[in-house]
């Protein structure tokens, strides 16, 4: 199920190696427009390039429950991760390279959204570490159409 959907405008960690972060707010809507082969509409990643295994990510809410209780962390919310679809209830891992509707909108998983350095920095030391294997999921989108929080993830 969608718990929360976010969009930014501009990369913050992405095509930042060895400068600051960037400032560009993440936003959390209620509602996301999905295009097929672009992602969703207002994401930095929308039409980003052609055939781009990242143009909607994923991450398990399970997920940054298990990080805040192995750290300790109580001042930071899943935005932090940067990712597009937080989820509850479902195996992101077992979604690469498999086929998934969400609504009526269907997605191929295409590989896992791999944790990078910044991790340390967005959302705490030893994240980085913490979250291999567990980063999320990037897919492509195959379908046009809306997503909104409550919708149920079904794989095909």
């Amino acid at each position: 199920m969608i718990e929360a959907i976010y969009i930014s405008s501009g990369h913050n960690y992405y095509g930042h190696h060895e400068k600051p972060p960037g400032t560009s707010p993440i936003e959390t809507v209620p509602t996301a427009e999905i295009i097929q082969g672009k992602g969703i509409i207002g994401d930095r990643f929308f039409d980003y390039k052609d055939d781009y295994k990242g143009q909607v990510t994923f991450f398990q809410i399970e997920d940054y429950h298990r990080l805040c209780e192995k750290f300790g962390i109580t001042d930071k919310s899943p935005t932090a991760f940067r990712r597009n679809i937080l989820t509850k209830g479902v195996d992101l891992p077992s979604l690469i390279g498999k086929e998934f509707t969400i609504g009526s909108v269907q997605f191929l998983g295409t590989q896992e959204a791999k944790p990078c350095y910044w991790m340390e920095q967005a959302f705490c030391p030893g994240a980085e570490k913490a979250l291999q294997g567990h980063g999320g999921l990037r897919a492509k989108a195959l379908t046009s159409g809306p997503l909104k929080i409550g919708d149920t993830i079904s794989p095909l």
